[in-house]
């Protein structure tokens, strides 16, 4: 399953070794200096999706009890200017975004456009599509020509939707749904993609006028199988970009690779850009100060091993950059089996039986709830991922070391 090589690879990186949980004081970036010896964790993974109120696995100390929240009165299309007020739930939201959430009815392109013309001002001065808005500001909103959102779809379509979606669901509640989503569906559209998760999203509204619509937290590469964060509420989504933007999400990869890293945990910082050639885009290794350049962190830990043929590796990113696993991976020299884009070792063969699919399933997240308490979801491997598991006598079971890595 030789595939063609990575460009813009540059040297293989070593990557740095972490023995264990970091004992340095918080706020401190850990450099791979004064640690303890990795200790199995009192929370193991879950092989069935679940909440947990209290999971120091992923997070420590006492979560906030629900307070009283201000919610945005919902949208109001006007042929008249308009001013509305941002609330302290939608603090920290993109420009776009909070339009978005807002004005549910309007496309995004045409959200851009508006913004980009002058036509929305925020304090009475032009801004910019991802400017960070702030508690207290005011928005000007020009007049706006949309129908009203259209009673929920009845049509076969979007039964199966709502059927379909409803099939993959590992968590729901009043505010929240946690997907799992197959490997080779696309989450959101694109040039030449038709179905996808946010389109069946549509679906799921319900019957009234002032209905919302179900709204995309983040993001999996179309190829990625595994947990996929859903808010079903304006109120919820604000809260979870939230804790997006501060990295309180903690998010568990399993990937299948070529070959076994050395050393056998690790932390991977390099700097990604993404370059495009022809038709083909992808993230390439770049060089600090390089323009478009963003710095990416990931931990990583091998959990087993075919002798010296494959890895299986628990993987803990710290930020959320395009194709940060994939392209870190292929950076070491273990890259994901079944990657058309990143595999870069020539004349490498798969172990007998294996499919040339990808190897990555988002496995776990756990986040605060918008009202209290924690999310904790695991997702099953996808089918070709179990089989590849049952070729090697892997056990899913099997202890999780990543779970004692830094989260920064």
């Amino acid at each position: 399953m030789a595939g063609p090589r990575v460009r813009g690879r540059g040297n293989r990186q070593k990557p740095q070794h972490y023995s264990g949980p970091r004992t340095d004081r918080p706020g401190k970036r850990s450099e791979g200096k004064h640690h303890t010896p990795l200790r199995r964790s009192d929370v193991r993974p879950e092989q069935t999706a679940k909440t947990s109120p209290h999971n120091q696995s992923f997070f420590d100390g006492e979560q906030p009890s629900p307070t009283s929240r201000t919610e945005p009165k919902a949208p109001q299309f006007s042929a008249a200017v308009q001013t509305v007020v941002v609330v302290p739930d939608e603090s920290g939201m993109r420009v776009d975004r909070f339009f978005e959430a807002r004005f549910p009815g309007i496309s995004f392109s045409h959200i851009q456009r508006i913004i980009r013309k002058g036509e929305l001002r925020v304090n009475g001065k032009r801004t910019q599509p991802k400017t960070r808005l702030e508690a207290g500001q005011t928005v000007r909103i020009p007049p706006l020509k949309v129908d009203a959102p259209t009673p929920r779809d009845d049509a076969p379509q979007a039964q199966k939707d709502r059927a379909f979606i409803k099939s993959i669901t590992l968590y729901e509640d009043a505010d929240v749904l946690v997907l799992n989503k197959p490997m080779g569906l696309a989450v959101q559209g694109g040039s030449g993609t038709t179905r996808h998760i946010d389109g069946m999203l549509g679906a799921l509204r319900g019957p009234g006028p002032d209905a919302q619509r179900p709204r995309l937290v983040h993001r999996l590469d179309k190829d990625t199988a595994g947990c996929l964060l859903v808010a079903k509420t304006r109120f919820a989504a604000a809260a979870l970009a939230k804790t997006f933007r501060s990295r309180s999400a903690r998010k568990i990869y399993w990937a299948l690779v070529a070959g076994v890293p050395k050393p056998k945990q690790g932390r991977i910082s390099t700097f990604l850009a993404k370059q495009e050639v022809e038709e083909e885009s992808f993230m390439r290794i770049a060089k600090h100060g390089e323009k478009d350049a963003v710095h990416a962190v990931t931990y990583y830990a091998v959990v087993e091993t075919a002798g010296q043929k494959v890895a299986w590796i628990s993987l803990k990113p710290v930020t959320g950059r395009t194709h940060q696993l994939r392209a870190h991976l292929a950076h070491i020299g273990n890259p994901i089996i079944g990657d058309p884009k990143y595999f870069n070792i020539e004349n490498w063969e798969p172990v007998g039986g294996m499919q040339n699919k990808l190897h990555l399933l988002a496995r776990r997240i756990a986040v605060p709830h918008p009202r209290g308490g924690i999310i904790d979801i695991s997702a099953p491997l996808p089918p070709h991922m179990e089989q590849s598991w049952n070729l090697l006598g892997f056990d899913t079971k099997r202890y999780d070391p990543i779970e004692g890595a830094p989260e920064e």
